[in-house]
């Protein structure tokens, strides 16, 4: 075992570095601060501090600054190294040792054009972000996509706000409901194409992976539910993200899914969730 493999072997066999990098990875291609990280993780900022370091001296992490803020992002190629190292090249490949070989994501078409996709929106309560994104989608194209949404902590109801605006917009508010992430994650629940967040709480929970390799991507937004104010100010917020889930949510639409591969939807989608916050 080379020295490289066995460094970052050891940097990951200790647990807290160990889910430090699994949030990183279930938040690529995102960077984060390292306060959100030590929030997220509850660890003292100077524990996460000594964490970073192992994992960036191991090179399964790196580090940008945007603005005055270090972020941290996980290295991609070196986390794959680990697994070509630890299985092709300490087996020689033989077949009876190693992993089967994953088919090329370039060689996976997402899914057959003359079936529905199924979309799934995920936040905390699904009574505001999710909710819409869900209504916004069926709306806008309920012909090609089944929309769902589901919340990791649902609330009793969809907010009045929620239901309110997309009235105004002359949207189909009569399927919306809150619902326990649960409801998606059984035998029963339909094969997912796309699964996106709309929260960060959400992206950085850790859960079992979805059935069939489903494209996944992050688009957060700000919860309109905790917004302070007047009633005026409330609703502005509602709005504001109603209409950066509206502007994302065409942008997906109008993707190319029957000639584009499945790498390059990835980068769409992932692109698609940097667009501005607030329009």
């Amino acid at each position: 075992m080379d020295v490289e493999l066995s460094d970052r072997l050891a940097a990951l066999s200790h647990p807290h570095r160990m889910r430090v990098f699994r949030l990183l990875m279930r938040r690529c291609p995102d960077a984060l601060p390292a306060g959100e990280i030590a929030r997220v993780l509850n660890l003292k900022p100077s524990t996460t501090s000594v964490y970073l370091s192992a994992l960036m001296q191991a090179g399964l992490i790196s580090q940008e600054r945007q603005g005055t803020s270090l972020r941290y992002e996980v290295n991609l190629e070196a986390a794959r190294g680990v697994i070509s190292d630890l299985f092709l090249e300490c087996c020689n490949g033989r077949p009876d040792l190693c992993p089967p070989v994953p088919v090329p994501c370039t060689d996976m078409a997402p899914a057959p054009a003359d079936r529905k996709m199924n979309v799934l929106f995920v936040c905390t309560g699904n009574s505001a972000r999710s909710i819409l994104a869900e209504a916004i989608l069926r709306h806008e194209a309920g012909k090609r996509f089944n929309a769902y949404s589901a919340g990791a902590h649902p609330r009793e109801a969809v907010h009045p706000f929620a239901l309110e605006l997309a009235k105004e917009c002359g949207i189909d508010t009569s399927l919306l409901r809150s619902k326990p992430l649960s409801d998606y994650q059984g035998p029963q629940a339909p094969p997912f194409d796309f699964v996106f967040t709309v929260c960060d709480f959400a992206a950085n929970e850790e859960r079992s992976p979805w059935p069939g390799q489903p494209i996944s991507a992050h688009w957060g937004l700000p919860d309109p539910a905790q917004a302070n104010g007047t009633p005026a100010e409330k609703r502005l917020a509602f709005q504001q993200v109603f209409g950066a889930l509206s502007n994302r949510i065409r942008a997906f639409a109008a993707l190319p899914f029957s000639t584009t591969n499945r790498v390059d939807l990835q980068r769409h989608v992932d692109e698609i969730g940097r667009t501005p916050e607030i329009v």
